[in-house]
């Protein structure tokens, strides 16, 4: 076997490398987390990949072509390298009208800064078993769909919408004016979850491991939500209070069809 082709094997499956193989990704709505280009590089196809990537919205890093070429190995990069997702974006449009077709209150799960994907692919596996609609999440500053998601979501990957967002604040307001109410996990909230009224239009925001939720983005919440717990430890893992809360929601709902 020749040295590219075990380069090859080794790739990583989320990367793409290539300008035509990324501009066809561009093109065809593929999910990209993330494009690196080399510096200088402009001419030709780039300029339509960059011009792309803008109108997307895909972050775009700037970088010596000697970091793309470690990490393509011997493969021929030309200058670009693409972090892909194992499935296409969604928009937010899209998720509210699934769930308009299915003559159901749609139930949104907005993640406020997650950083790690086996938390993401939990909270995934729970979303499709709790009947939420979509998932959203920042542009930036947290973790991608990636391999590792798809793989801890044991599918739900497949049937759970992921909709990237730019401000917290604005879409949040942006939903309230359809209707939505914003229910947030925290531990100083003053209602109980099970006490507080998770029917109808609404979003769950669940905060970052360690941090929770940021100031502006729980000032944006039309109320918060604690879970009780009679324990030592007064955290729960991101993953598993977004689950608690969305079983409490489903069983709210069910209570009244």
């Amino acid at each position: 076997m020749s040295q590219s082709k075990e380069m090859a094997k080794e790739l990583p499956e989320d990367v793409l490398v290539g300008r035509n193989a990324v501009l066809e990704a561009l093109r065809s709505g593929r999910g990209i987390n993330r494009l690196l280009v080399a510096k200088g590089d402009r001419e030709g196809s780039i300029a339509e990949i960059l011009a792309l990537a803008k109108e997307k919205g895909i972050p775009v890093q700037m970088v010596e072509r000697s970091k793309i070429s470690s990490m393509a190995g011997d493969m021929r990069h030309q200058g670009v390298l693409a972090h892909v997702a194992p499935v296409a974006y969604a928009e937010l449009e899209d998720i509210l009208k699934r769930a308009e077709e299915r003559g159901e209150q749609p139930l949104l799960l907005l993640l406020d800064e997650l950083e790690d994907p086996h938390n993401l692919g939990a909270l995934m596996r729970t979303a499709d078993a709790m009947g939420v609609h979509g998932i959203l999440m920042p542009k930036r500053r947290s973790v991608p769909l990636n391999a590792t998601v798809a793989k801890t979501s044991a599918g739900a990957v497949e049937y759970v919408p992921v909709a990237r967002i730019g401000n917290i604040a604005q879409t949040l307001k942006a939903l309230k004016e359809k209707g939505f109410w914003v229910a947030g996990a925290d531990m100083e909230g003053r209602e109980p979850c099970y006490e507080a009224n998770l029917t109808g239009p609404l979003v769950l925001v669940v905060g970052s491991e360690g941090k929770g939720m940021s100031r502006l983005t729980k000032e944006s919440c039309d109320f918060l939500v604690r879970i009780p717990m009679a324990g030592k430890i007064n955290s729960l893992n991101a993953s598993v209070a977004g689950s608690i809360l969305m079983y409490e929601a489903m069983k709210q709902r069910l209570k009244t069809e």
